[in-house]
């Protein structure tokens, strides 16, 4: 017997569909080589208007840029939008209980729609996008050769709103762009004010230095949370790291890997010491306590073979306990005695 399924019509400014499609290698000036590339397409259900974009990847990070790219597009956002289970959409497929991305669901919620996984394996339930995805990839990029990506992006750009645009749809037996701009603009909800700041998010551990690894690059977090795992919320310029819903610190986002954020607060108290105090900060203290106790540091620090720095951090405390001038007097004795060490003093 012959598989039966309905057509499901949509109003205006209902639904978008979402999906990408391979299309092929392309010319990446910055890497100086041909890399895989994909097509990412989003298409409105009512009127089947569509923004087109290609890229390099299908990362999170790709995946919410080119939501943003696709909504300004239009103008305006829709109610729902439909997509294939993707991974930077969706962590699980799941018909009852599909699990979201984190980053994809703060955008739903900054931009105000709802996302529809598909389910799974039933590609059917987003047929106006798919054959979206074939169109571009037969009308636009058959037989066509572009210098780059950025050359393709302009052209396909053009191409939508001159020829896929324009074109008598076969199901709606009217042009997209007509359509859209008599209906459905007008049925958008009106774009967020502020732009949205999320990227990408990850579950990491607290290494024992205190700092989670995020692409490469390292963060400090209160010590207290060493060996635990932490949800790491990556924007364009700020990193938020959480506990469940507890904010636990934010960070400036690092631009190269290898950089490191740092707080002396995230470290224990002994640990701390020895941030706040590095030998610079040592020897200036010594010389506010005089030239007797300069010379003493002074040594202690030129040391090659053994790291003297806690014995500083400690001669430089007695001042705390026994004041600045019986710290002087003692440095002086013992440097008398050529002795230059925190036991003699």
């Amino acid at each position: 017997e012959p598989e039966v399924f309905a057509r499901i019509e949509t109003a205006p400014g209902e639904e978008a569909q979402v999906d990408f499609g391979y299309s092929g290698p392309q010319w990446d000036p910055k890497s100086g080589r041909r890399r895989k590339s994909w097509v990412f397409v989003m298409t409105l259900s009512w009127s089947r208007h569509q923004y087109v974009e290609f890229v390099f990847d299908q990362k999170s990070e790709t995946w919410l840029r080119c939501h943003e790219n696709a909504f300004a597009f239009f103008g305006g956002v829709v109610k729902r939008v439909t997509l294939d289970n993707l991974k930077s959409g969706v962590i699980a497929a799941d018909l009852h209980d599909p699990i979201l991305g984190e980053p994809y669901r703060r955008l739903a919620q900054h931009y105000g729609f709802v996302i529809s996984p598909n389910r799974p394996a039933t590609p059917r339930h987003k047929g106006k996008v798919e054959s979206g995805v074939h169109y571009v990839k037969r009308a636009f990029l058959a037989g066509q050769e572009f210098a780059d990506l950025e050359a393709m992006n302009r052209r396909v750009k053009q191409w939508v709103l001159e020829e896929a645009g324009t074109r008598i749809h076969g199901t709606t037996k009217q042009a997209p762009l007509a359509r859209f701009h008599q209906v459905e603009i007008d049925a958008l909800f009106p774009l967020p004010k502020e732009s949205f700041d999320l990227l990408a998010a990850y579950r990491l551990k607290v290494q024992r230095d205190c700092h989670v690894v995020v692409e490469g690059r390292y963060y400090s977090v209160p010590h207290q949370w060493v060996g635990q795992k932490v949800d790491v919320y990556v924007g364009r310029k700020i990193v938020e790291i959480y506990q469940g819903t507890e904010l636990l610190t934010t960070h400036p986002r690092l631009q190269q890997p290898g950089q490191r954020a740092s707080r002396t607060e995230h470290y224990p108290d002994g640990k701390r010491a020895w941030l706040e105090n590095p030998p610079e900060k040592c020897r200036e203290r010594a010389e506010r306590i005089g030239p007797a106790c300069t010379r003493v540091v002074d040594a202690l620090l030129s040391d090659r073979v053994q790291d003297r720095l806690p014995s500083v951090h400690s001669l430089l405390r007695l001042s705390e306990k026994h004041g600045s001038q019986r710290l002087e007097q003692a440095c002086f004795r013992v440097l008398h005695f050529g002795d230059a060490s925190y036991r003699r003093v």
